[in-house]
């Protein structure tokens, strides 16, 4: 890990997995169904890299925890916006593998295997209390928020495993999610979600 590059992500993110809502895994607790499968989204809405410029890109990725996930043994791949150039995508790459240090290293340091890494055309999109993601013949995601009992929505905050720590995780159901590649066959609906906004850094 590099210690002397300066770098900060700002955006919003959404998750979704296989595991019954809520999510028990963020509670160090066994997943659901005995593995977990996990497919995150990112829109980095402001972001740098040293003087390398990441606005406006959106960043993914599947992993897939064979048993308890503070176990590791993760597999992951890595999803890359196609508009990202090269040298974008050599500083998303480096943050997201968690080289660059921050609350991504923690998260990447479970993962043992890296089936790759894909510049894609990714979809992000926000709207009211849904969240939606797609990438071409990979992937399709949409979540909705589930309405806590004073109308609100539920959140979960400072749990001791997450994909984001800086902002409370809005807990939601998806509405579909699909994931084919690298061997992998995944599709399930009304499953764990959540969404916030994110700050990630060194």
């Amino acid at each position: 890990m590099t210690d002397n590059i300066a770098w900060q992500l700002q955006g919003s993110y959404f998750e979704t997995c296989n595991c019954e809502t809520a999510c028990p895994c963020v509670w160090l607790q066994p997943p659901s169904e005995g593995d977990c499968k996990l497919l995150v989204a990112w829109h980095i809405s402001t972001g740098h890299f040293e003087a390398q410029r990441l606005d406006n890109l959106n960043v993914a990725l599947a992993c897939y925890a064979p048993g308890h996930m503070k176990d590791g043994n993760w597999q992951a791949a890595l999803y890359i916006d196609e508009r990202a150039d090269d040298a974008q995508s050599d500083a998303i790459t480096q943050i997201f593998s968690g080289q660059q240090g921050g609350h991504l290293a923690i998260l990447m340091s479970f993962v043992s295997e890296v089936s790759g890494i894909k510049k894609v055309k990714i979809n992000y999109q926000e709207g009211g209390n849904k969240r939606l993601m797609s990438i071409p013949g990979i992937a399709q995601a949409e979540i909705e928020s589930i309405q806590g009992i004073t109308g609100e929505e539920s959140s979960i905050s400072n749990p001791p495993l997450c994909v984001v720590s800086s902002h409370p995780s809005i807990v939601a159901k998806s509405n579909q999610y699909q994931y084919q590649d690298f061997d992998n066959n995944w599709q399930f609906s009304d499953r764990n979600g959540y969404y916030s906004s994110f700050i990630y850094q060194p």
